[in-house]
This record gives C-alpha cells, sequence and structure tokens, in this order.
C-alpha cells in the first residue's frame, strides 16, 4: 500500500510539473507590450515616420507570435494626422488599424487642441474614424506612461 502511495504521489508531481511548465510558456506567449507614440507636429514626412514606426513594431511582434497595443497620441500640430479633412495619411491609418490584428492599434485625438482649431477656423472639426478624442493629450500620455507603458518619439 505504501508503495502504491509513492508511485501515486510521484504522478501527481510528474502531471503538476508539466502543468506548471505548459503554464509558463502560456504566459510567456501571451504577454501583451504597451507602447504610446506622440505627435505633435504638423509634418506630413513626420506622420509617415511615425507609421512606418507602427508597422514596423506590430510586424516584429506579430513575427514572434506576440501582441503589442500601440497608441498613437495627437495634440497640438500634430492633431492634423487626424484631421478628416488634412490628413495626408488618413488612409494609411485606415489599413494599419484593420490589419493590427492580433495586435492593436489606436489614435487619439486631443480635445484641447479640437477647441483651439475649432475656435480659430470658426467651425467644426471632423476626425477621422480611427481616433477617438480625449480631454487632453498630455494628460492621456502621462497617464500611459504611469501605467507602464513605453513611450516613443518619432
Amino acid at each position: 500500500m505504501n508503495t502504491l502511495r509513492q508511485l501515486v504521489a510521484a504522478v501527481a508531481m510528474l502531471i503538476a510539473g508539466f502543468v506548471l511548465a505548459s503554464g509558463a510558456d502560456a504566459a510567456e506567449v501571451s504577454k501583451l507590450f504597451l507602447i504610446f507614440i506622440q505627435i505633435d507636429q504638423n509634418d506630413p514626412a513626420l506622420f509617415n515616420l511615425l507609421l512606418n514606426n507602427v508597422s514596423n513594431v506590430t510586424e516584429h511582434y506579430k513575427g514572434k507570435g506576440e501582441e503589442v497595443q500601440i497608441e498613437v497620441v495627437a495634440y497640438g500640430p500634430g492633431l492634423h494626422m487626424l484631421r478628416e479633412d488634412k490628413s495626408p495619411v488618413k488612409d494609411r491609418i485606415k489599413r494599419i488599424v484593420e490589419g493590427s490584428f492580433p495586435s492593436k492599434v489606436s489614435f487619439t485625438a486631443c480635445g484641447n487642441t479640437m477647441q483651439v482649431m475649432e475656435k480659430a477656423e470658426n467651425h467644426p472639426i471632423s476626425i477621422i474614424a480611427q481616433a477617438s478624442v480625449v480631454p487632453a493629450g498630455v494628460v492621456r500620455l502621462s497617464e500611459l506612461q504611469e501605467q507602464g507603458w513605453s513611450y516613443i518619439r518619432p
């Protein structure tokens, strides 16, 4: 009877070891990388550099079987990147967002900047469908950094 208990205990430990090992591998594969990028200049070359960075990062992690979440925060003159009426890269943004799965790429527009532009231009500002508005872009940058996101500036 004692030998049977020892055998059952050994099998249980062996099974537990396999479960823990496979659980560790699954945790490594499912690690999510968090990156935010700011844009504060109205420069089409810089917009394209930023989008190149986004594409390169998503492809890098996709090739490794890992996921990344990227948020681009536009404020000040950089908001032109997300304006429906003025963005020279809106079609490219749409393709990047649609093709990012399983990773996620999002774009955030500064509400303060939108208000200033609307007042200066005397009409509402529309942003592209792939973007959302936050009250303050700079505050959003700070929040993401406090949450442990990695900061990139093109």
